[in-house]
């Protein structure tokens, strides 16, 4: 079966915008406004005391309780991405029937915040909270509990390969439609930036404590985010986007279990593996969203990627992170929404550095303020391609095409 799969409007939510005023958010992205990008304080509750972070923030006001008898932010954040797809995924179960309607979410923050509070209290007290209860921190919690929501009742899968965690969960989607155990799949991810969050990448020295500069010779480390973005992705246009996803390829370094290779062939494979399904030419592409997390290895590599795949050809390209914050599980199908929303506003996402290039990087045609205009009227976005790049070597890459 070769059929279009067809992507919904996007649900989402995040620092630079959400689902429910999409303008708003192609506004910010196209003017690289980094409002949503905020200093919060991490209380580590021991001898070190309190560090602060740049992070890319929810409006609390726009989270509300979800009901569930865990009620932790990274469901109320998925329940709002949830409630901008409801009608699609309505119109899919009436069409197919609710067990061929499935569920694909990716996450890597599970809970943390329940656990992080319980053993506080263990080690104040000497017993963890009554309520305490591991099954909310289970992988799978969020893909059930989006199931649940939307009355879906075919497999529902979870995902967590760390910064590619969303955009695995899209490409199982394009598979479970295409093997026919599934006619639509509500596909896509969510992740908190939690203090266990935080605190981990600040002990792998992967985070900037001033505001992120992917690619930039100055780079020194990312800003972490909190975000949803769920796409319906099914047989049927039921949005009537014309936009539908054209290729996925994946590829793992198997190589270090937080450094990617160094030389990008990992990132070439995924995205020469996405151009083949897609069946197009990397000349095809119209923009790239980058993985652009900041670090000193991501970006070397994503840079060098990218140049064995397009070579002269020098594809418009950003990364998104600097106004979103890196969202982890959820990046890739964020990212996604930015690209489906560059290709309907016809309006690309700037680039936000200080422009120092890198030598050690192949010069890349990024998008910003100096250049975006000349970029928009060289070639109309039709077709658009975004990466994810984990720890442990997870490459992902996906390509979406309007008709």
């Amino acid at each position: 079966m070769n059929e279009k799969i067809y992507l919904s409007n996007p649900g989402f939510i995040c620092a630079a915008g959400n689902s429910s005023d999409p303008e708003k958010f192609i506004g910010n992205l196209s003017s690289g406004n980094r409002d949503g990008i905020k200093k919060v304080d991490c209380d580590l509750a021991g001898e070190n005391g309190v560090k602060s972070f740049f992070v890319g923030k929810i409006d609390d006001s726009l989270l509300k309780s979800t009901g569930d008898k865990f009620d932790m932010r990274v469901l109320q954040i998925l329940d709002f991405a949830l409630s901008s797809i409801k009608n699609a995924a309505q119109k899919a179960i009436s069409r197919y029937g609710a067990e061929k309607v499935g569920v694909c979410i990716g996450s890597c923050d599970n809970g943390s915040f329940l656990s992080f509070n319980a053993h506080k209290e263990f080690f104040t007290k000497g017993a963890f909270p009554a309520d305490y209860d591991l099954k909310a921190q289970g992988a799978d919690y969020v893909a059930t509990f989006a199931s649940n929501r939307l009355g879906a009742k075919g497999i529902s899968l979870a995902f967590s390969t760390a910064c590619s965690s969303s955009a695995s969960a899209i490409i199982k989607a394009k598979e479970l439609i295409r093997a026919g155990i599934c006619d639509a799949v509500i596909a896509g991810g969510v992740d908190v930036a939690s203090d266990t969050v935080l605190l981990g990448f600040d002990s792998l020295e992967a985070i900037d404590h001033e505001k992120t500069n992917p690619f930039s010779k100055n780079r020194s480390g990312i800003n972490l985010g909190e975000g949803a973005s769920l796409f319906l992705l099914s047989r049927d246009d039921f949005d009537e986007n014309g936009i539908f996803l054209a290729g996925t390829g994946e590829s793992s370094d198997a190589s270090h279990m937080t450094a990617p290779l160094a030389d990008g062939s990992g990132a070439e494979q995924a995205m020469k593996a996405a151009l083949a399904d897609a069946k197009l030419s990397a000349d095809k592409i119209d923009y790239v969203n980058l993985h652009g997390t900041g670090t000193h290895l991501n970006d070397s590599m994503e840079g060098k990627g990218v140049d064995l795949v397009f070579g002269d050809y020098k594809v418009a390209a950003s990364s998104t992170k600097p106004l979103t914050g890196h969202t982890l599980g959820a990046a890739g199908s964020l990212e996604l929404a930015a690209c489906f929303y560059a290709i309907k506003s016809q309006k690309l996402p700037l680039h936000v550095w200080d422009g120092i290039q890198d030598e050690e990087i192949p010069s890349l045609n990024l998008v910003t303020k100096e250049n975006a205009t000349k970029i928009a009227e060289s070639r109309q976005i039709r077709v658009c391609m975004s990466n994810s790049f984990a720890f442990g070597g997870c490459n992902a890459s996906l390509i979406i095409k309007k008709e």
